[in-house]
Parts: structure tokens; sequence; C-alpha cells
């Protein structure tokens, strides 16, 4: 029985799951989805009639356990607890093909299969048809399994709450807050790091890191990269004028054999602000090796000593920092990386350095509160030279006296 409002720690979480790390077949597979909440079961379910999107049997078990809140960071935190003890076979399922894994029943087969991402940014479904799909998804790689006669368990959570209920005695303290200041509470996962040698040259993050080709394909990049790496950056450079952070994927999705993605930065030093300043001068997507996109990147610079922070890159015209297609293969792609914080130079104690955000200082908001402004005082302005305008009279007529006389002139 767990306590409402009580939080599953990552300890916690790994008491109650022991049960599969001890039973003879302990085969598990993971569902990662990138949020989720208990509230979701009842909320889609009941809202939309006969649009049940969990039509999934194994949701409805007499022998499943349904945690309502479980820490972030305690997922991250198995995973490293299975990888750490050395019995458990890690397999990313990225390609859905569940026939040709080869599970042994022998050993602890632990298969993390990362699900469709609900929101992106990218005019992509509902949340109802996302998570309907995520079912159909987990639908099919349990009866592959099943055909298989393998015996498994299923997990199925988040990486982050979908729901998150803001209390009011902190609503005060809410302000805005990069990973170079303090860790947020939203923050699940750690940064890319790419290392040389013993120090850290590059650090990437983003919340989401999703493309889409063509128009119609979504490949949600944000689980392979950060949640269950399954990338590969070893092709990354680093100097102290050019730096350029390569990102390879092996089959993201159905059609795409690889993908590379490159963020190519420069160090220079610049004579009108008489200091160093480093750039994020062009991103390039590679598909199979062969297909080049290269996009010209506007506002990302910071100075070097500093990393660089922006809410929404992409290659939409709204975002603060646009991806600028430069050859007629990049205009097939679409790109959306948002909270994304990037350096690529003076890293120390592989930690994030004071962030540089891509908000400038004179915000909408600020010129319509100047403007505003200055209509006013120069109403109160004109207002006041008006009245001063305003003139008495300095004589008056006297009853006992001759009439006054104020000539025309006057």
């Amino acid at each position: 029985a767990i306590h409402e409002g009580h939080i599953i720690s990552a300890q916690e979480l790994t008491a109650l799951l022991q049960p599969l790390f001890t039973q003879n077949s302990r085969n598990v597979i993971l569902f990662l989805q990138d949020r989720l909440s208990i509230d979701d079961f009842t909320y889609l379910s009941e809202s939309y009639g006969n649009k049940n999107p969990f039509q999934n049997e194994f949701l409805q078990s007499s022998s499943s356990l349904a945690l309502p809140a479980v820490d972030c960071e305690a997922i991250r935190y198995l995973l490293s607890f299975l990888q750490e003890s050395g019995d458990w076979k890690l397999t990313n399922v990225t390609d859905l093909n569940v026939s040709q894994l080869q599970v042994n029943a022998s050993e602890g087969n632990l298969l993390v299969v990362p699900l469709q991402a609900l929101v992106s940014g990218l005019k992509e479904i509902s949340t109802l048809e996302a998570i309907a799909e995520n079912d159909k998804i987990i639908g099919r790689v349990t009866r592959d399994l099943q055909e298989r006669g393998i015996h498994f368990s299923v997990i199925y959570t988040a990486v982050r709450p979908s729901r998150i209920s803001r209390r009011t005695d902190v609503m005060a303290e809410l302000r805005r807050q990069l990973m170079a200041a303090e860790e947020e509470d939203s923050l699940s996962y750690p940064p890319l790091n790419v290392t040389t040698g013993n120090s850290t040259c590059i650090l990437f993050y983003a919340a989401n890191f999703s493309l889409k080709a063509n128009s119609s394909v979504f490949i949600d990049l944000t689980n392979a990269t950060f949640v269950t790496p399954n990338v590969d950056s070893s092709a990354s450079a680093c100097s102290d004028s050019n730096t350029t952070l390569s990102l390879k994927y092996t089959k993201p999705v159905n059609g795409i054999s690889s993908l590379e993605i490159r963020f190519l930065m420069t160090n220079k030093f610049y004579e009108g602000s008489a200091r160093q300043w480093s750039t994020l001068d062009s991103l390039e997507i590679v598909q199979d090796e062969e297909k080049i996109a290269q996009f010209n990147v506007s506002a990302i610079s910071a100075p070097a000593e500093y990393s660089f922070h922006c809410q929404l890159v992409g290659t939409s015209n709204f975002y603060p920092a646009r991806l600028v297609p430069n050859n007629s293969e990049a205009k097939n792609w679409d790109v959306f990386i948002s909270r994304l914080q990037l350096q690529g130079f003076n890293i120390e104690n592989n930690q994030f350095s004071y962030a540089s955000d891509c908000t400038g200082f004179f915000t909408p908001g600020i010129w319509m509160g100047l403007v505003t402004s200055i209509i006013l005082v120069w109403i109160l302005t004109y207002g006041i030279h008006m009245i001063m305008q305003l003139t008495t009279n300095n004589r008056f007529d006297d009853p006992k006296g001759p009439a006054l006389s104020v000539p025309q002139t006057e």
C-alpha cells in the first residue's frame, strides 16, 4: 500500500521491484515515455468515450503494481543499478524488430523500448493519439515475445511527470534557473559530455531534441541522447578555436539506417568587444552518410567563458534562435530543440559555466512597457503645458466706479 502523496525514491523502487530481479525468468521490458502521470490513465480513458488509448491487458492485470508517484531520478538510478550489478544485459530496442533479438533465458535481460514523445512542438498528433500509438507499440512488442515463448515482466513509466501540482508556498520563489546556477526540479538526466583525455571539452543538454523529415517522419532523439544513451560521439573534435559535436545514431527510425547531427562551433577574438566569443556557426544533418542538410545558425553566441542557453531553437520563424536552411536538402528537415544549453570551450569541473541566454534585454514586454510609458508621459506633459498657458483676469469691474472698458487689443 502506497500512502497518498508519497513519492517513491530510487531505493524504494529497487526494493519494490526486487521480485523481478530474483525470479527464475528475469526478462524485464522497460517501456520509457517522455512524460506520464497516474492521472493520465483515468483522464484519457474516461474523457474520450470509446477511444480508450490503454488497450493492453497487462495494464489491468491482477498481478500489476501501480505506483502513483516515482522520483524522476529513480529510473536513471535503476538503469545504473542493473548495469553495475553485472548480471543484466541491457538492450536498447530502437527499431522495434523484436523477432531479431537474441534473448538468452539463462541470464537477466533488460529491454529498454523508448516510446514516441507526447509533446515536441512540431505540430504532431494529439496526446491521445500519441499514447494510443505507444500502446500499440507495447502490444506489438509483448505479443512478439509471447509468441516466442519468452516469459517477461513489463515496466511502463516515463522520464518525467506530465502533470505537476504547483505548491502555493513556493510560487514566490519561482525564477529563471539555468543548469549553470542551480539544478532544476524537472531535470531528470545529466547533459551529454564529450571528453578528450581526462577533461570534458563539450557539454550538450536539451529537454527535447526532435527532428521531422519530409514533414512526415518524426524522429525523437531525446531518449537516445540523454536518457538511455544510444549515440556515438567519438567523431567529435575539440580545439581552442574550433569544436565539432558529432552525434551518430544507428537506425533511429524505420527507413533511415544512420543519422549524424553535427554542431560546428568556433571561438574567435572580436575587436569591437575586445574579448573572445564562442559561436555556433552551423548545424549539419547527414542521412545515410550521403545526404547532407546544412543550416546556418542565427543568434547563438556567448562569451567564450560562458555556456549558451535558449528556450527554443529550430527551423520555425517564431523561435528566438533560428536554423536557416543553407541548401536544398535542408528544406526537407524540421528541427526542434527546447531548453538547449551548449558549451564547447573553457569547461571547468565538468560543469556548465554561467549561461548567456538568447533572450535579449529588451523583450517584447519591455518594449510594450516603454512605449506605453512614453505615451503616458507625453500626454501628461502636454496637459501640464496647456494648463500653464491659462491666464487669469488682472482687472475687475467696480460697481461704484465707471464701467470697465477692455479694449479688443487686450
